[in-house]
């Protein structure tokens, strides 16, 4: 089913194109690039949007995109620079959507950076991902750190939240339906699946066996059917 587009298409579109232009360059290439993969980046965006319960992302039954509501609009900008990278291989586009993304939201997702098929932030601002291993119904807010230590990057299971200002850094494999509480910070250490997170390395605070805390509140964010 198509995504819903408050105003239009072409709308949206034409709002990219000034936005771009407002900053840097774009040349018939890279304009083209944009076109040949702004169908694709809107599906990728429906998909993802149809399952989450925000009530920003829907209206009278169906998936909405509306391009003048921050979150949805900087998820775009990622996923069109995402398609371009990986379908047209036009870098110097990819860099200008990855620096509006940023100068507009003050998140960084890098298009090189492969995030799941279905995530969900909300508040991004200040907020890092970097080159780990994503899976789907992975959330973040904002001031959240995903990163390396010594080149080794985490591996996140199916449903992890990362609250505000928490961090996941290093060797670490995340299992399914984990919460990392705010403010945590994980470095080098794996969380069982059904857990909460709180604390700082090396003094975690892991309470496992919380499955069912967890899935009530995986429930209340997206919708698995």
């Amino acid at each position: 089913m198509p995504v819903n587009i408050v105003g239009s298409e072409a709308g949206a579109k034409a709002m990219l194109l000034k936005q771009l232009n407002s900053l840097f360059f774009i040349s018939k290439i890279e304009e083209a690039a944009i076109d040949g993969e702004f169908g694709r980046a809107l599906a990728r965006c429906q998909r993802s949007f149809s399952k989450t319960r925000n009530k920003y992302y829907s209206e009278a039954g169906a998936t909405k995109f509306d391009p003048l509501q921050g979150c949805q609009w900087s998820r775009f900008l990622y996923e069109l620079a995402r398609c371009i990278f990986v379908e047209e291989g036009v870098s110097s586009v990819c860099d200008k959507l990855y620096a509006l993304n940023k100068a507009m939201s003050s998140v960084d997702l890098y298009y090189q950076v492969a995030m799941p098929d279905i995530f969900m932030f909300d508040h991004p601002f200040g907020s890092v991902m970097g080159r780990a291993s994503y899976s789907d119904y992975f959330t973040f807010s904002q001031g959240c750190t995903v990163g390396n230590n010594r080149g080794i990057y985490p591996r996140f299971g199916q449903s992890v939240f990362m609250f505000s200002n928490s961090k996941v850094i290093g060797d670490c494999e995340i299992g399914d339906n984990v919460i990392i509480g705010a403010n945590a910070y994980v470095k080098d250490t794996d969380i069982p699946g059904g857990s909460l997170v709180f604390g700082q390395s090396p003094d975690l605070v892991i309470k496992e066996n919380k499955l069912d805390y967890v899935r009530k509140y995986a429930e209340q964010v997206f919708s698995y059917e």
